[in-house]
């Protein structure tokens, strides 16, 4: 059996309780940043959330966010085939909006490699960053991944009787009792 198999199988439900607390901790930095601007009105360069307070050069560095925009890109993919029915249309839709949160990411940090900005921007600018601001669009990026995760989560904790005849691990709760 292959490590991605396994993922899927077996050891689907601890890969996704992993995935999903580190999806949850940087969630959770874009939330803290966000009060730290808008609550505690901290100048934009001073909200670094809570690992930029210690380490200030990660929040600064397009590699971290390239880095884990590839990492959810390639955790939400991995774990794709371990979805069945809604729970895969809610994973795959999950999938879809990440691909492009990566590209953003790719476009920003093919700015910094390249030293060459676009769109005229004297700082690397993506997309969608013509018309919302960093903070507030990588906190939207994140929350709209996070969504259909969640709402997959519930259908595959959940799923209808068919859904959980198709299922290859042992995540489900109380199938009987499940949402048409």
């Amino acid at each position: 059996m292959t490590l991605r198999a396994r993922l899927n199988g077996p050891w689907h439900e601890r890969a996704l309780r992993i995935f999903m607390v580190v999806v949850l901790a940087h969630l959770a930095e874009h939330f803290v940043q966000a009060y730290q601007a808008y609550v505690l009105h901290l100048p934009m360069h001073e909200a670094r959330g809570i690992l930029g307070q210690w380490f200030p050069w990660l929040i600064h560095s397009e590699v971290l966010h390239y880095g884990y925009a590839v990492i959810m890109l390639v955790g939400i993919w991995v774990l794709l085939p371990g979805f069945v029915g809604r729970a895969r249309t809610w994973w795959l839709a999950a999938l879809v909006i990440q691909f492009w949160h990566h590209i953003e990411h790719a476009l920003l940090q093919g700015q910094i490699i390249f030293g060459h900005n676009l769109f005229g921007s004297p700082v690397p600018t993506s997309i969608i960053q013509l018309w919302i601001p960093r903070l507030e669009l990588h906190l939207f990026y994140n929350t709209i991944v996070f969504v259909p995760m969640v709402v997959a989560m519930f259908y595959h904790l959940f799923p209808t009787q068919a859904e959980r005849g198709a299922m290859r691990c042992s995540c489900a709760l109380r199938p009987e009792t499940a949402p048409a």
